[in-house]
């Protein structure tokens, strides 16, 4: 046998049955991943100081209600694009969202001056639902996570309704 004859045989004993198992190992784990962006439905944020979460936004009817800093509620209607779903789904998983707690944090007798925030994402077969307490004091990393999950929803929110000129 010539020393090529040996390396493509080598290569077809070894690389092969890899490439074959990786195929056969990892195509159900991403075929049946529960967040697909493809299966998004729609997304609810809401967040604020008490139990009745006054400032929240719903993806599937558009409605964004906030309450500015003179006490009034205000009540815009704004889609996100395609492209900002992709970016808060992709920054979810980049996160770790759907391996996070249903709760982070626990309510208090203080409660009532923590912010809190509820951010749900609805898939067509799933949905994950986290509720978030600012006066968290477990694993940092969690509350880190957390948080830079906030800010990226708050973010395209806030680019969203610039955008939409309203």
């Amino acid at each position: 046998m010539s020393s090529n004859a040996k390396k493509i045989f080598l290569a077809i004993t070894i690389i092969v049955p890899m490439i074959i198992y990786c195929y056969i190992y990892y195509k159900p784990i991403i075929q049946n991943a529960p967040f697909r962006k493809a299966d998004f439905v729609s997304m609810q944020f809401s967040y604020g100081l008490t139990d009745t979460l006054e400032n929240n936004y719903d993806s599937k009817t558009g409605v964004y209600q906030y309450v500015n800093n003179r006490d009034s509620v205000i009540t815009k209607k704004f889609f996100l694009k395609s492209d900002d779903i992709l970016y808060m789904h992709r920054k979810a998983n980049e996160i770790g969202l759907w391996n996070f707690p249903d709760t982070i944090g626990q309510k208090s007798a203080k409660s009532k001056l923590v912010p809190r925030y509820d951010i749900t994402f609805n898939y067509k077969e799933k949905s994950k639902h986290v509720v978030i307490f600012g006066d968290f004091d477990g694993n940092p990393k969690l509350l880190d996570a957390a948080v830079q999950m906030r800010k990226v929803i708050q973010e395209t929110l806030n680019q969203a309704e610039i955008r939409s000129g309203k």
